[in-house]
């Protein structure tokens, strides 16, 4: 499971796949390394119109997993798509898509302890987007905040194509690298999104870095 990824370009580098893109976010500062809870940039459909805005990451929680617990800090990569918890948020209104760099996955060797190994598409860093849900929820994310109203989401994941699989093979996010992918999950029927559950084709992702908590690749501080 994906847990950590960065988004280190500009809105400059999504204004070109997106048609009348609002930005409601103004100055966006490289952002190398986005763990659970953090917020992060996400397209959203608006009423008018794709929307850039930044959210908090994880999904709310199914109830099975909140018994005897006094927070929910949210599920960050959704799997079941035949689930009911999900399938709420499978319309177009809740459809979103996540701009990336580059994620992280834990390369687990016996003996040893975790390491984080980066993918990307190349060297460079293109950006990308994982396919992705949003909800406005109240919960209790933190017991020191108490009850907030944020909006949350999260990214679906799939099978590991054998770029991601050598290092982790149980799973790998659901990755959109063209314009019409993310006008397809952003504005199709839900059974026509949901075709791009896959993984994407071997050979087009590359490690770029290991060992390290953030990509900051190319940063400048």
């Amino acid at each position: 499971m994906c847990n950590l990824f960065s988004m280190t370009k500009g809105q400059d580098a999504m204004r070109g796949l997106f048609d009348g893109l609002e930005d409601q976010i103004g100055n966006l500062p490289p952002l190398t390394g986005i763990y659970p809870d953090y917020m992060a940039p996400v397209v959203s459909n608006g009423e008018t119109g794709p929307v850039l805005s930044m959210m908090r990451w994880g999904m709310p929680s199914p109830a099975f997993a909140l018994k005897g617990k006094k927070t929910d800090r949210g599920v960050t990569n959704v799997r079941n798509t035949r689930s009911p918890h999900w399938r709420r948020w499978f319309g177009v209104k809740h459809r979103c898509v996540v701009p990336f760099t580059s994620f992280s996955e834990p390369h687990n060797q016996t003996g040893k302890p975790s390491e984080p190994v980066w993918f990307a598409l190349s060297e460079d860093r293109p950006i990308a987007f994982f396919a992705g849900i949003w909800t406005e929820w109240t919960s209790v994310r933190k017991l020191k905040d108490g009850e907030t109203t944020d909006n949350l989401f999260g990214f679906l994941t799939t099978e590991a194509n054998a770029d991601v699989g050598a290092i982790h093979p149980k799973a790998m996010p659901v990755v959109l690298t063209t314009k019409n992918e993310i006008d397809l999950w952003l504005r199709a029927e839900v059974d026509e999104a949901l075709t791009l559950q896959r993984p994407l084709a071997d050979g087009h992702l590359q490690i770029v870095a290991r060992g390290t908590p953030q990509d900051d690749f190319g940063i400048s501080f």
